[in-house]
């Protein structure tokens, strides 16, 4: 008879674990939240796209050295308890679990968004049930195991390339004109206010490298793997972002842009639509579909190896840190995050999920670059002035979101600090009775 143990499995390389990044990265941002942007700071989204990115790139290299240094799952959550302080390495998981499951749920929605206009059905009533028969089917995936998932992915990350790939190469086919006029995106109205709402909401779009460091447990050479990893993963997700949204602000315009995304969750198969060509709206929609199940497969591993990790600490309930023998998969965690994400998908908001992350995430990424200024010289990979650029720009960049989601923000981050006040008195007051 097999026991569960609390041990993960070193099974991913380089390849594997770039397709993970990628994976988790492809998928909401570029389908979606392109659009949320374009409402929010107009042409202007296409320079915000480049600045988050450089944001990224602080918080790319600061969650690799650490990642390498410390390898064990549960990001942020670990290196707060390992470099601050035991309240910051919860806080950071606490928000890591809200930040997640928020775009979880804004991927499964996207899903649904794309694949029943698709399929021509009406989306208005349907659009919950189908997110949560995907939240459903991707969590049976997870609980196949980690190489199954790696598989999965391979097929989904292969098929959004070809789709995006598509899309950037027919729109600039189609309408070479609009595509490389400059003076196109060249903001009118500038606004530094919007410009930086569009920033912090497109920072969100590039953090599904931050799986790479959550799953340090299960990546083989992690010191060697996990850095290499994480800035290929980041330079070719910049290079895609822009691309794209270069070629759809151009085409029909910021706000025609903005508008395909708030009328539905499909913008970018509507841009599609645009260019006249045969085949291209389908493809972008299969590659939609696919890439929106991609990052919610690759969130539903990386939420519930941060759900484990605060198991193991007793700031959750233990038995989320088992591991089922057979599989090497935590169970318990899996469901949990599932049950989570379940939960805010039946909100049935694209934006206000989307923007939910994009606060919460600014505050984790905050508390990473604070454990990398912590680290020692020997231990560092990369320059201090890296953790400090990322470290201001997250904490600037989390209160430009819209003002009543920071806010409800803040309540889930209070909640969050009484809750590890409680978990602690009763693990203390369960020590001393033992």
């Amino acid at each position: 008879m097999s026991h569960p143990s609390t041990e993960l499995r070193r099974e991913l390389g380089i390849p594997g674990a770039v397709i993970t990044g990628l994976g988790s990265i492809l998928g909401t941002g570029v389908f979606v939240s392109i659009g949320i942007g374009a409402g929010v700071a107009g042409t202007s989204v296409v320079w915000a796209i480049v600045v988050a990115a450089l944001v990224a790139i602080c918080n790319g290299l600061s969650s690799a050295q650490l990642a390498a240094s410390h390898p064990v799952s549960g990001g942020t959550y670990e290196y707060g308890y390992h470099w601050l302080t035991p309240r910051l390495g919860f806080l950071a998981g606490w928000m890591f679990l809200w930040a997640k499951s928020a775009s979880a749920a804004t991927a499964a929605l996207g899903f649904a968004g794309y694949l029943l206009p698709w399929l021509g059905i009406a989306s208005d009533k349907m659009l919950v049930p189908v997110a949560m028969v995907a939240v459903v089917l991707l969590t049976v995936v997870v609980l196949g195991g980690i190489k199954r998932s790696s598989q999965i992915n391979a097929v989904i990350v292969g098929m959004t390339l070809v789709a995006l790939g598509g899309f950037v190469v027919v729109g600039m086919l189609a309408k070479p004109q609009a595509v490389f006029n400059v003076q196109g995106i060249v903001p009118q109205d500038f606004s530094w206010v919007a410009f930086a709402q569009a920033t912090g909401l497109m920072f969100v779009a590039y953090t599904g490298y931050g799986r790479i460091a959550t799953l340090g447990e299960e990546v083989k050479e992690p010191r060697r793997t996990i850095p290499i990893a994480v800035i290929v993963t980041l330079a070719v997700s910049m290079v895609i972002y822009f691309l794209v949204a270069l070629v759809g602000v151009q085409t029909v315009g910021a706000g025609q842009f903005a508008e395909f995304t708030q009328s539905g969750a499909a913008p970018l198969e509507s841009i599609a639509r645009e260019y006249k060509v045969p085949g291209i709206s389908t493809l972008v929609a299969i590659g939609a579909i696919t890439a929106m199940l991609g990052v919610l497969l690759n969130l539903l591993l990386g939420l519930s190896r941060v759900a484990l990790a605060m198991g193991r600490r007793h700031d959750f309930p233990p038995f989320l840190a088992r591991v089922q023998a057979n599989s090497g998969v935590p169970g318990p965690a899996t469901v949990l995050v599932a049950l989570i994400i379940g939960t805010i998908v039946l909100l049935g908001s694209v934006k206000l999920a989307w923007s939910f992350s994009a606060f919460t995430v600014l505050v984790y990424y905050t508390i990473t670059n604070a454990c990398a200024l912590a680290m020692k010289p020997e231990e560092r990979l990369y320059p201090r002035f890296v953790p400090v650029l990322g470290f201001v720009a997250c904490l600037s960049l989390s209160f430009w979101v819209q003002r009543d989601v920071w806010l409800v923000g803040i309540g889930v981050l209070i909640a969050g600090l009484v809750w590890h006040q409680v978990a602690r008195s009763v693990s203390s007051r369960t020590r001393t009775n033992d």
